[in-house]
């Protein structure tokens, strides 16, 4: 009779980390096996399946697996001293990691060549280092946070439509994409081959813009949408009444939207107080990411506008609507997944480091 396979056991937050570890770019390729036989083992696998499965040793597997069970993540390291010693001393390494947030005069960021030079090693081991320490300085990430007074309010209003929308009520979240430009590229590109990319040109001829104005249903994934040549209080007020003559009368309309000067023109105002129905609430102050019809404008972007080519507006309008068409016939909600609290604490968190940053 086989003897029992002896399991291993870790916490949620272990096994977080070894799957980062197995799968991550800047793991090695000790780290990644290591963490991958742990999380074959956590799942009830033989030492024998485990090594037939990675293509290594039993013995390997064994070792492995029983540093973790003794001691943890900290058992998958290698021990102090084994291993090559580094040829570049730790002075050099060190000012590769803190002087990248200096760069040189008249730049704004290091290169792997220009740190290389200025340390005096090659732009290979600048690489390593700057990967291991998970330092990239060629990369720039866009960021806003709203300063508005009223945000946690207006915050908790809009994703408690989300998480727990009204009954006998729909959710439009709305909003206009407006300058959808109608390009014509100057020549034919090629298609998509293997080993060779969908090609465009670089320069077109602009035919003109249109403005695309959706109504996204937030629990069906349906959209409302018309296109006007302008985005104005009165194509506006046009798209409130295509959506009060294409909803039912019995539910009440809560509109998503953000603050632009147009959804709170007088005359808007004007119209909604006489349809008590219509019960508008707005994003936060440059936080229009909350609005979920702002994910079907990136869809649209990508699927029909960017990628297309066009000798006209009314050829964008036709492709536009046909995308629509499509997306009314299978829609498909987006899901609002993240929880209130946890967003809230990442803004603050923002927050307090932009202070640091202006107090120093």
């Amino acid at each position: 009779m086989a003897p029992p396979i002896k399991r291993l056991h870790a916490d949620d937050e272990v096994v977080r980390e070894l799957e980062r570890r197995a799968r991550a770019a800047t793991s090695t390729v000790r780290e990644q096996e290591r963490a991958s036989i742990v999380l074959l083992r956590l799942k009830g696998m033989s030492v024998a399946a485990t090594a037939e499965e990675l293509g290594t040793t039993a013995k390997r597997v064994s070792i492995w697996s029983q540093r973790f069970a003794k001691c943890g993540l900290a058992g998958l390291d290698d021990k102090p001293g084994r291993g090559r010693r580094p040829s570049i001393s730790e002075a050099k390494v060190a000012r590769v990691i803190d002087e990248v947030t200096r760069p040189p005069k008249g730049r704004k960021r290091w290169s792997v060549r220009s740190m290389g030079r200025h340390v005096g090693i090659s732009h290979s081991t600048v690489q390593r280092i700057w990967s291991k320490n998970e330092l990239k300085p060629h990369v720039i990430k866009t960021f806003k946070l709203s300063n508005d007074p009223q945000f946690e309010e207006k915050f908790w209003d809009v994703i408690g439509l989300y998480l727990d929308p009204p009954a006998k009520a729909l959710v439009l979240c709305c909003d206009e994409k407006s300058q959808c430009q109608a390009l014509e590229r100057t020549q034919l590109g090629l298609p998509l081959a293997p080993k060779r990319p969908r090609t465009m040109t670089h320069d077109y001829i602009r035919h003109g813009t249109v403005t695309l104005f959706a109504a996204l249903d937030a629990l069906e994934g349906k959209l409302i949408a018309r296109t006007e040549p302008r985005h104005t209080h009165v194509e506006w007020l046009r798209f409130l009444k295509q959506i009060d003559r294409e909803t039912p009368k019995d539910l009440d309309i809560h509109l998503i939207q953000d603050n632009y000067a147009t959804h709170k023109h007088p005359k808007v105002k004007a119209w909604l107080k006489r349809r008590p129905r219509f019960k508008p609430h707005f994003t936060p102050t440059s936080a229009s990411w909350m609005n979920l019809v702002e994910r079907f404008f990136a869809d649209v972007t990508e699927d029909v506008i960017r990628a297309g080519s066009f000798g006209s507006v009314p050829e964008l309008v036709r492709d536009i609507n046909a995308y629509l068409d499509h997306r009314n016939a299978n829609p498909r909600p987006y899901t609002w997944k993240a929880e209130g609290a946890a967003i809230l604490e990442k803004i603050k968190r923002a927050r307090a480091a932009l202070d640091d940053v202006i107090a120093a």
